[in-house]
């Protein structure tokens, strides 16, 4: 399939990837996400240190979506994840199941 057709699939939480990918390798879209400052005296989902210590630690976090990559040789993961001029004309694109564990 297009690019065109796989970012469709990705607003619908599909799992994309490439023939010409590592194995394993795949991308996703990450939704949005709240979470509280790191100071409220909630003890569910709130900031966590490490994200405090940059944006301080009364300061929610906002953040919008974007697409990750998962690298399938060293079991990584990019976040921000971009397309190169040639992703964005290939016609190889296909949704996966694959998990990375």
């Amino acid at each position: 399939m297009k690019f065109g057709h796989a970012l469709e699939l990705l607003e619908k939480e599909e799992k994309l990837r490439r023939d010409s990918w590592a194995p394993g390798s795949f991308i996703v879209m990450m939704p949005s996400l709240y979470l509280p400052p790191f100071s409220t005296a909630s003890t569910f989902l709130k900031v966590n240190d490490r994200t405090a210590k940059h944006i301080g630690v009364n300061t929610p976090l906002n953040s919008q979506p974007y697409i990750a990559f998962f690298n399938g040789e060293t079991d990584e993961w990019q976040p921000g994840w971009l397309p190169a001029q040639a992703d964005l004309f290939a016609s190889d694109w296909y949704a996966t199941k694959q998990t990375p564990y």
